[in-house]
């Protein structure tokens, strides 16, 4: 038990670093997809804000005390907590989009010590969570798509393929 409530702690202290991050990021978005960012920003922040204090319930569950100081929070951390402000929109999005694809393979390692204990509800916490951060990682990924130039080719579409078949 003692190596999932510590691997709960960092996911936990993980999950607190992304938020204030995408909250950082939503405040501080600057650039012509200004609007667009700030709303996608926001969008995962809250999301995330959401699960903090559901997230430090299931630490309580377990018997131990949720990390609470700054301190402890980012040494516990995988994502990076300094402020690197001002960034662009595309360095912004592509820092959090490896954040949450690295949180997703953290919430799968903790769900496999959930599971071992058989902490069936916060292994399912834990999986929302993982699926939770697949769809921020899908959406950040889908930002950071580049519009074909025009010395490019563009790219195949549905209706492109289906007038080729005939």
């Amino acid at each position: 038990m003692n190596e999932l409530i510590t691997a709960l702690k960092a996911a936990f202290a993980s999950e607190y670093a992304f938020y204030l991050k995408a909250q950082n990021f939503h405040w501080n978005v600057e650039g012509d997809d200004f609007y667009q960012m700030h709303q996608l920003f926001g969008q995962i922040y809250e999301e995330v804000g959401d699960a903090i204090d559901p997230f430090a319930e299931n630490i309580r569950k377990c018997q131990a005390f949720a990390p609470a100081s700054f301190s402890v929070l980012n040494a516990l951390s995988v994502v990076a907590g300094e402020d690197r402000t001002p960034l662009d929109c595309v360095s912004m999005t592509q820092e959090l989009l490896q954040d949450s694809d690295n949180l997703c393979t953290m919430f799968a390692a903790v769900y496999d010590k959930a599971e071992a204990a058989r902490e069936f509800g916060l292994a399912n916490f834990l999986a929302d969570r993982q699926d939770a951060h697949r769809k921020h990682s899908w959406m950040l990924r889908a930002t950071l798509v580049q519009e074909p130039g025009e010395n490019d080719d563009p790219k195949p579409t549905m209706q492109m393929s289906i007038n080729r078949r005939r």
